[in-house]
């Protein structure tokens, strides 16, 4: 069964390096859910956007050990995925921010 495109393609990373990977390489960030693969992924992003994507890559991010005091906790991970666009594919969303 298809999952819905919004569970797999959880929100965009918007930061200077994504920034610029989106301008100069059309490639775009986006965190999404940990257990969704390449395909999902760049189904999704057709679907949301209606874009044609090129490559996806995937990485696992580590979250990060942090302390309050004496007691120590661990931030959640998480996974990222860049989305390289076709030639001549933007997207919106990004465009008008």
């Amino acid at each position: 069964m298809k999952r819905d495109p919004r569970t797999i393609i959880l929100e965009p990373i918007v930061t200077e390096k994504t920034s610029a990977k989106r301008e100069f390489q059309n490639e775009v960030a986006f965190k999404v859910a940990r257990d969704a693969n390449k395909i999902e992924i760049r189904d999704a992003v057709e679907e949301l956007f209606d874009v044609a994507v090129a490559d996806v890559r995937t990485m696992s991010v580590t979250g990060k050990i942090k302390r309050l005091g004496r007691f120590e906790g661990r931030r959640a991970s998480w996974k990222k995925a860049i989305v390289k666009l076709k030639e001549g594919q933007t997207i919106e969303f990004f465009e008008h921010a």
